[in-house]
């Protein structure tokens, strides 16, 4: 990939992914490089449906399908980053199906607003989170790749979900989307139209709070795959986790009330996540007792009915 190429990337993770880049700046360069241009690709399609404000759902449709073209090396690149990310693919053999899924759940977006189950969620994350995983993973070429993967998509849908529950009320204002399960509002007694117009509850907190319980399953799960990948990728991989867990003790602290006010990582709070989560990785090089150390996660209570998640038994 051409220097002018990952810095167009780099620019774009800078710019709309504060979090993530931190984390990334932690990669050895063979990874990094490619994890700027992976990321800004998944931004251009994003921002497809995301800031689509006015533009026609047809035309979203037809531009979704033009990056898939190129994506797929079907069509000469017309962007820095498309052009680059073609060579990426290329180069770490990302399946023409990995692609296709995250466009697919891309294109889910313009007319999809709401979740009846959590399976039907976690099945349009399977394009929107797990494929960003499984590409990750290719880009880092562990060794037991194929014991990674199932981890690193789970560990996916852990960030997207952190996402979900900390952005509720910009989803619902700017693009009129919830993706707390229907279900979930359901079985607490909340009804959809409370969400909608932004009326924070008793019910609406306990919901909030069983949906984030889920996620900090799926953290534990994720984490767990950790020590699969090189080692010098493990401590940036595990710093993500952190910072993005990290956003569950603000949720908490204002009382699972995200729809009056959006919770957001100080800087001065980031650069303490990753103070204590690399202290505590130089004595230490476990990924999953590192992250029950330092992160917001806590601990799950012994179960009377089988062993810990670290006994290393699925959570799912």
């Amino acid at each position: 990939m051409q220097q002018e190429h990952i810095d167009a990337g780099k620019a774009i993770q800078k710019r709309t992914g504060k979090t993530f880049y931190l984390a990334t700046r932690f990669l050895p360069e063979r990874v990094r490089h490619a994890t700027h241009v992976l990321y800004a690709f998944f931004r251009i399609a994003d921002e497809v449906v995301d800031d689509a404000a006015g533009v026609d759902p047809a035309q979203q449709r037809a531009q979704l399908e033009e990056l898939r073209e190129q994506a797929l090396g079907e069509r000469e690149p017309d962007d820095p980053v498309l052009e680059a990310f073609v060579e990426l693919r290329e180069r770490y053999g990302i399946s023409d199906r990995e692609v296709d899924v995250f466009i697919d759940a891309m294109a889910t977006d313009i007319d999809t607003h709401r979740y009846e189950t959590y399976a039907d969620l976690e099945s349009y994350m399977r394009g929107s989170a797990a494929a960003v995983g499984v590409m990750m993973t290719a880009i880092m070429e562990p060794e037991a790749e194929e014991t990674a993967i199932p981890h690193a998509v789970t560990l996916g849908e852990a960030f997207q979900m952190t996402n979900f529950l900390r952005d509720v009320r910009e989803d619902v204002v700017e693009r009129d989307r919830i993706y707390i399960p229907q279900e979930t509002l359901r079985e607490h007694g909340v009804d959809p139209a409370q969400v909608e117009r932004l009326e924070h509850s008793e019910s609406f907190a306990a919901a909030m709070e069983a949906e984030l319980k889920r996620t900090e399953d799926l953290y534990r799960e994720g984490v767990a795959g950790i020590r699969y990948l090189p080692e010098d990728c493990q401590l940036p991989v595990l710093l993500a986790a952190v910072l993005y867990a990290e956003h569950h003790s603000l949720i908490r602290a204002q009382e699972y009330d995200v729809l009056s006010a959006e919770p957001s990582l100080s800087t001065a709070r980031k650069l303490w996540c990753l103070a204590k989560t690399r202290w505590h990785w130089h004595w230490n090089r476990d990924p999953e007792a590192v992250f029950q150390r330092v992160s917001a996660v806590p601990t799950r209570e012994p179960s009377r009915h089988g062993p810990e998640h670290g006994d290393g038994i699925p959570t799912r």
